[in-house]
């Protein structure tokens, strides 16, 4: 299963949703923004989309689009935009007015859905963490993703937005992503693994094991410890995998580097000779296929789960595909309600504990 949502008018029904988008933001700002926010609207007439950036630069650029997609397609100025190797604290200090911010402010003043944005990820998350607060009852937000797995795909927080972590923090981590999980995949009763060194109760440090006695003790579906190939090919299918930051962020880059091993070194060897460029023309099905399946593209766009507003990371070097793919994720959190569905999840987690 390919994780590139769909989303069309029959998808969410007559719902009408607003993005907005951080047009600016990324390593090639509107060459890839317009085009994948106008790929979005062809596809879903439900779908209102609010490009945040250089006002006269984007009308200059979307003249034509302005009327094809009138009613549907607004602009909001931003006069400053926030670099991708820039500081966070001093864009979010000096950078109130940057394509990245305003995007964030219309979702807390409720004009827009989610936000969706390729610029700078600390810079994203400490501005959306300042301008949108977080949920009562979570202490840390978490940056959320989805890995191709042998099971189709599995989901794994978090990927680097808190470094050092307490068990407490990774409970919470379970809590947020488990209802995720629910909403976007329509699952019950997702299944969650702790990321461990071993599958052993015995193995792991002490902040590992605090976190499992917690999850064990939950009304949570968990399933044990997992190692680290269960986020790709482990010997069960887990729906959501739990780790520190560190860790997870580790995990994600060598993911990504070996989906780029295996790509080259595809190429390289039937590119040998003209035999074995035969056999890769014959071979193309299948490996067209495969690399569908691991293509970082259709998994692009990461949730940062614990504020009480959505936002959605896409990869600064996203090309129109990737970014299209954060576009559709955010609609489809948008129309899940997934901030609602979490933070009663967290209300009635919090409740249990204090009457246990």
């Amino acid at each position: 299963m390919i994780r590139l949502f769909t989303i069309t008018a029959e998808s969410i029904g007559s719902v009408s949703l607003t993005i907005s988008i951080d047009a600016m933001g990324g390593d090639y700002g509107p060459d890839v923004t317009i085009p994948a926010s106008l790929d979005c609207l062809k596809n879903n007439p439900n779908l209102e989309l609010i490009l945040v950036g250089d006002e006269a630069v984007l009308k200059h650029r979307l003249a034509e689009a302005m009327t094809t997609y009138r009613g549907r397609l607004f602009f909001e100025h931003a006069s400053q935009c926030v670099g991708m190797d820039e500081s966070p604290s001093k864009a979010l200090k000096n950078k109130k007015d940057s394509s990245m911010r305003v995007a964030i402010n219309l979702v807390r003043d409720g004009r827009a859905d989610a936000c969706v944005s390729a610029g700078n990820t600390g810079a994203l998350m400490a501005t959306a963490r300042f301008v949108l607060k977080m949920i009562p009852g979570i202490d840390r937000p978490a940056i959320i993703s989805t890995l191709p797995s042998i099971y189709g795909h599995t989901h794994a927080l978090d990927l680097g937005a808190n470094v050092d972590c307490t068990a407490e923090h990774l409970f919470q981590f379970a809590v947020m992503g488990a209802e995720l999980v629910k909403a976007i995949e329509n699952i019950d009763n997702p299944t969650i693994g702790l990321l461990n060194i071993g599958e052993e109760d015995v193995k792991g440090n002490e902040q590992v094991k605090s976190a499992a006695k917690l999850l064990e003790s939950s009304t949570l579906n968990y399933i044990g410890y997992v190692e680290g190939d269960s986020l790709t090919a482990g010997h069960v299918k887990v729906d959501l995998i739990v780790a520190d930051g560190f860790v997870g962020n580790v995990a994600l880059k060598s993911i990504e580097g070996a989906a780029k091993m295996i790509g080259a070194g595809l190429k390289a060897a039937f590119g040998k000779n003209m035999f074995t460029r035969l056999a890769g023309l014959i071979a193309y099905p299948v490996l067209r296929s495969f690399k569908n399946h691991i293509d970082p593209r259709r998994y692009n766009g990461a949730s940062f789960l614990g504020l009480r507003g959505l936002v959605i990371k896409s990869h600064g070097g996203a090309d129109v595909l990737a970014f299209k793919t954060a576009i559709q994720l955010a609609a489809c959190e948008a129309e899940q309600d997934v901030i609602r569905k979490i933070s009663e999840q967290v209300e009635k987690t919090l409740a249990l504990r204090e009457t246990a």
